[in-house]
């Protein structure tokens, strides 16, 4: 349930932002002649979920006077939704935009990291028949909100003593590798790979690794 949850409020303002309008717009609408190596040839979109591993993080918490406390490891499987609008120039250049949640949930109490992100890509396409595999990076920022219990929290009203939570900004910088497969002329999977980076100020408690998308892309692009 916790992971339902995170997802549905996590895809809600994504789905709109980055789908619905890619959903809604004719077939056949936005296509160009060509015009040149660079010319506009339409543009693509969809949502995809991604899980993988992360790690590398640590949260080293104090009493209020001053005791340390355990470590808490962030690390773990994370889980989230979100998506991604490109526009297509020529036959490789892509440029556009995307963003996602994703949520890891580590230690034994309860512990839960939050990443909202997103920002401006550009990747570069190949094709071979039905598959088309692209690399490109992803720049933009994103918030941290970590929550860190010292022991597990009850299901209840009572407010918790032992927690501590912490809410940042950063600058996102995320590489990318991946394929899409043309399952018809408008409709495609997509597979991809990625390692978001805390690009700006260093945060002890920010895990990096490898996350694997999978989802749905919708073309509108001219012939």
């Amino acid at each position: 349930m916790k992971l339902f949850s995170s997802l549905r409020r996590a895809g809600c303002i994504r789905l709109v932002l980055f789908v619905l309008p890619v959903l809604l717009t004719g077939g056949e609408g936005g296509a160009a002649p060509p015009g040149g190596p660079l010319a506009f040839r339409g543009f693509s979109g969809g949502m995809a979920l991604h899980t993988g591993w992360v790690g590398g993080g640590s949260v080293r918490l104090t009493t209020p006077a001053g005791r340390p406390l355990p470590v808490q490891r962030v690390r773990g499987v994370p889980f989230g939704i979100g998506g991604s609008i490109r526009f297509h120039f020529g036959e490789h250049l892509r440029v556009g935009t995307e963003g996602y949640g994703t949520y890891i949930d580590y230690g034994r109490t309860g512990s839960r990291f939050g990443i909202g992100w997103g920002g401006l890509l550009a990747d570069w396409q190949w094709h071979a028949g039905r598959f088309h595999p692209f690399a490109g990076v992803t720049v933009g920022g994103g918030v941290v909100r970590n929550t860190t219990f010292t022991h597990p929290a009850g299901n209840d009203f009572v407010t918790e003593e032992g927690m501590s939570f912490r809410k940042y900004g950063f600058t996102a910088l995320a590489p990318f590798v991946g394929t899409e497969f043309a399952l018809t002329a408008r409709i495609g999977l997509m597979v991809k790979a990625d390692w978001l980076v805390n690009a700006g100020r260093p945060q002890p408690d920010f895990p990096q690794g490898p996350r694997l998308y999978v989802g749905f892309i919708f073309y509108h692009c001219g012939e």
